[in-house]
């Protein structure tokens, strides 16, 4: 773990992680005035992701996430890469606060041109809490939040459109709470398909296994007619027939 206070940030090695993968000198001073401006005092490098020999937390084609510290409060920053198909951070700012108005993600603190603040989560990606020697009772108080979440975006109108890819988009931390992370893809002018998505990779798909490890089979038939009946309407008693399907229902 090494934390540089944000002015030293235009050394290396550390320096290329603000300005990934490329950057001038000139930028570079951008961007530290920048985060001084979001009151970021300091990057904390930590992570098992590696980056030019630096760890962080995360890596993607829009950004990098590192561990940063806002105001004394430790935080999760978002750094817009400099070859990124998109030109700011606002756009998937927008969208996380709408995710946050229905109680999913974690809080959107700031942003800027360049970077993201988040709510830092501290936990494990959904697989690897699924190897973990968890109980019955506890995974399916889990799986159950993640799809009341999906299912509050599916009525929110707000598609993530990368929960096919959940293993890299769903964070459990230590008090078994789930966050979905990630918005810069998600759209509200897709139809959402959260529930149907996250199904899909939790019940169907080749990850069903380790599910299936910790709740007992489950008949993808009747879990795919459900789904069908819900992608048809949205509405409670049809997201209730899916829960059932899954064996999340409550009792």
């Amino acid at each position: 773990m090494v934390t540089i206070a944000t002015r030293r940030l235009i050394e290396e090695p550390h320096t290329s992680i603000i300005g990934y993968p490329k950057s001038t000198k000139t930028e570079l001073n951008k961007r530290v005035k920048e985060l001084q401006k979001l009151r970021i005092t300091a990057l904390e490098f930590l992570g098992q992701k590696l980056v030019l020999n630096v760890h962080v937390l995360g890596k993607g084609c829009v950004g990098i996430v590192t561990i940063a510290y806002k105001d004394g409060e430790k935080v999760a920053l978002k750094i817009r890469r400099t070859d990124a198909d998109r030109t700011s951070m606002l756009r998937e700012a927008k969208l996380l606060k709408k995710a946050n108005a229905v109680d999913v993600g974690p809080k959107l603190l700031d942003a800027s041109r360049n970077f993201l603040v988040m709510q830092f989560v501290d936990g494990e990606l959904l697989p690897k809490w699924l190897e973990k020697r968890v109980s019955k009772k506890r995974t399916k108080t889990v799986l159950r939040d993640v799809l009341e979440q999906c299912w509050r975006l599916d009525v929110a109108g707000l598609d993530h459109g990368e929960l096919s890819h959940a293993p890299k988009h769903i964070i459990i931390t230590k008090e078994d709470k789930a966050f979905i992370v990630d918005f810069e893809t998600a759209s509200p002018n897709r139809r959402a398909s959260n529930v149907t998505s996250i199904c899909q990779f939790l019940f169907i798909s080749e990850s069903a296994r380790k599910v299936a490890e910790k709740l007992g089979e489950r008949d993808k038939k009747a879990i795919i007619n459900a789904l069908r009946h819900y992608k048809a309407d949205k509405k409670r008693s049809n997201f209730e027939r899916v829960l059932e399907s899954c064996g999340l229902q409550t009792t």
